[in-house]
């Protein structure tokens, strides 16, 4: 059984090297992003609203498809400077680490240089754009709505528990907090007014500005804590600009998937956002980060099967699908880029075929030999698709991830590879254990990681109660999370002939 490889992707090489930016805030004539209040309707039952079940191709046209800009935030002078403000300092930060590249930031032999930092800030280290009851209110917020998500694959609640505890003596951290909850209320409410979480952003990045020299754990959480805010509501295209500081700050510091404590559960935070990334790229990336800067230093490749098998738990073989999907989105990228640019980087058809041979193996090892934990406690078989529950968080956007990288492999089978006859070697059977997954499972963490694998298995359906389905289901999420995600329907709508 064997399936012909994508279409070139040539155009789509060229064009990401020519990637448009957020608009220039100082250009004359520019819409002020204020004014989009007074020109869009952002009533939140139109912007969610399912689409018409008439059948007919205008019911698939979603009002909400660029809902991502109609708050404006992305697009506000102030947030785009303080959002370059910010990118200067994880690269300078970065660059600070180059001297001594070996170390991780180290929280117990920074304190007093830390104190003294932070003593020194003008005696107003903790005076507050916001009041202490609007602090309550957006760290309650971020107790129960935020952290979840942030935690998804991390039992020990790093995000929930350890986070707000360090933030309470490191006033960066405690804004970044505050900001990133803001966003996600202000998105998820349809607050029209953004700014809570736009003078809480700047705070954040105000506070962290004396920092550049401090080497700490809380300084790479803040760090990746707005990145978080960033991401939330930005344009597709901007995903790998947002994500570009934090690639340098884990590179320079190697900060890994092992590193143990805060650090690693922020490194894994940050890394399904870069696998998000890749994803997007729909083939012609992989991560910022390469996958052998996943791992520890001087670890080989070969080797990470055993490393992720040696720590045992659910977490870190639900973050072991991370690190195989990533590697599903390396190989097609470099693939990909030896055919359609003529690149030197090995991948000839041997190469990529013992590549894929080797990666598809690691995939159904991993499937088989899941923990309890990740195994689905019920499946239920229905039409348009077969809903799969899982009671372990970290379960349900794992087992989502081995789906989309076998789809991705399967897009691109090399041709004369004859595999054992299964239902895995179908993408629409992984395509519709995806939708069901997404649809059995409320997890706002999990909805939020599922846009990207939910795009990828999409475009392989063409009922129109499959289509229905998947865009009330990406709808719901947007509504329910806040995340920016109804702009993928207009890409599926394009995909499926509707546009």
């Amino acid at each position: 059984m064997s399936f012909a490889e994508p279409a070139p992707k040539r155009q789509r090489l060229e064009a990401q090297q020519k990637e448009p930016q957020p608009p220039d805030a100082e250009t004359p004539g520019s819409l002020n992003p204020r004014s989009l209040y007074s020109t869009c309707n952002l009533d939140d039952t139109n912007l969610h609203s399912s689409p018409n079940t008439s059948g007919e191709c205008g019911s698939f046209q979603s009002p909400a498809a660029g809902s991502w800009t109609q708050d404006g935030f992305s697009q506000d002078p102030d947030f785009l400077a303080s959002q370059e403000e910010l990118r200067c300092f994880l690269f300078s930060l970065a660059n600070s680490a180059v001297p001594t590249r070996a170390s991780s930031p180290d929280t117990a032999g920074r304190g007093d240089q830390l104190l003294k930092v932070l003593t020194n800030d003008g005696g107003d280290s903790w005076r507050s754009p916001l009041s202490d009851g609007e602090h309550i209110q957006y760290l309650k917020n971020y107790v129960t709505e935020v952290a979840p998500w942030l935690d998804m694959f991390d039992s020990q609640c790093t995000f929930r528990h350890q986070i707000p505890a360090l933030a309470q003596e490191f006033p960066a951290l405690f804004y970044a907090i505050l900001a990133l909850s803001a966003r996600q209320f202000e998105r998820k409410n349809g607050v029209r007014n953004w700014f809570d979480s736009l003078e809480l952003y700047q705070e954040a990045i105000r506070r962290l500005d004396p920092l550049l020299q401090v080497r700490d754990s809380k300084v790479v959480a803040a760090c990746v804590l707005l990145c978080c805010l960033e991401m939330m509501s930005a344009r597709a295209q901007d995903w790998r600009r947002h994500l570009e500081g934090c690639a340098a700050l884990f590179d320079a510091f190697g900060i890994h998937g092992f590193s143990q404590g805060v650090l690693q559960a922020v490194f894994w935070c940050y890394a399904r956002m870069d696998l998000c990334g890749a994803l997007i790229s729909d083939g012609t990336q992989t991560t910022l980060l390469h996958p052998s800067k996943w791992l520890p230093p001087g670890c080989q490749e070969k080797y990470a099967y055993r490393l992720f098998q040696n720590v045992t738990s659910p977490d870190m073989h639900a973050n072991y699908a991370v690190y195989l999907c990533v590697k599903a989105t390396h190989l097609l990228s470099d693939r990909t880029r030896f055919v359609e640019l003529g690149e030197e980087n090995g991948c000839s058809t041997e190469e990529f075929q013992s590549r894929w041979l080797l990666l598809w193996d690691e995939l159904q090892c991993w499937l088989s030999e899941r923990p309890s934990e990740l195994l689905p406690v019920q499946t239920v078989n229905r039409r348009p698709f077969p809903h799969i529950l899982f009671v372990h968080w970290a379960a349900i956007s794992s087992n989502q991830l081995y789906h989309t990288a076998c789809i991705l492999l399967l897009k691109v089978l090399p041709k004369g590879v004859r595999l054992p006859r299964s239902p895995a070697l179908f993408p629409l059977w992984h395509a519709r254990r995806i939708c069901g997954i997404s649809l059995a499972n409320p997890h706002q963490g999990c909805l939020n990681n599922s846009i990207q694998p939910l795009w990828i298995a999409g475009q392989l359906f063409s009922h129109t109660s499959e289509h229905r389905e998947i865009i009330n289901l990406i709808r719901s999420i947007e509504t329910e999370t806040g995340w920016g995600t109804c702009w993928r329907i207009r890409d599926l709508e394009t995909a499926w002939g509707y546009r």
